[in-house]
């Protein structure tokens, strides 16, 4: 099962775009350039796992932008595929920068104690997608997958 699905984008992601070039791809889907937006998608292009509003909020202290305008460009950058949202099964959305032509399809190891996130470029071989769906009768089939655990300094916390 190892190996990059063949199917999807995957893109490194320690290779961000600049704030010109989201800048010029707000230009591009007619929107407007507001300061923050801008100061949004820089928070989302320095970290390299996806975020919670409020997490994005936080990093946005000293900013002019309250947890609401958050919220409302987070679903606007998403509709225009600049962002995607997470869900890892705690009722809490994150959200992580796409670059132009990705789909942002990759998986994550998540800590179920400290909510630490590592990306996961392993991915399900295409044949197996194929099969799973000749035998079920789906067409279109994509997937989702995180995996879920004790990250090490979690882990040695415990024991201490």
């Amino acid at each position: 099962m190892k190996g990059p699905c063949s199917q999807h984008t995957h893109r490194h992601r320690l290779i961000q775009p600049s704030l010109t070039d989201l800048t010029a791809q707000l230009r591009r889907n007619s929107r407007k350039i507001t300061a923050s937006r801008q100061a949004i998608l820089n928070v989302l292009r320095r970290h390299q796992h996806p975020l919670t509003n409020r997490e994005i909020h936080a990093a946005l202290a000293g900013f002019e932008c309250d947890l609401a305008t958050v919220y409302r460009n987070l679903n606007t950058l998403e509709e225009m595929g600049m962002v995607r949202r997470f869900d890892f099964g705690d009722g809490v959305a994150r959200f992580e920068l796409l670059t132009e032509g990705d789909d942002g399809h990759h998986h994550h190891l998540v800590c179920t104690r400290c909510s630490t996130v590592v990306e996961i470029e392993d991915c399900f071989p295409a044949e197996l997608e194929a099969a799973l769906a000749a035998r079920h009768g789906f067409t279109q089939i994509s997937h989702k997958l995180e995996f879920f655990g004790v990250c090490p300094e979690c882990r040695v916390q415990k024991l201490a």
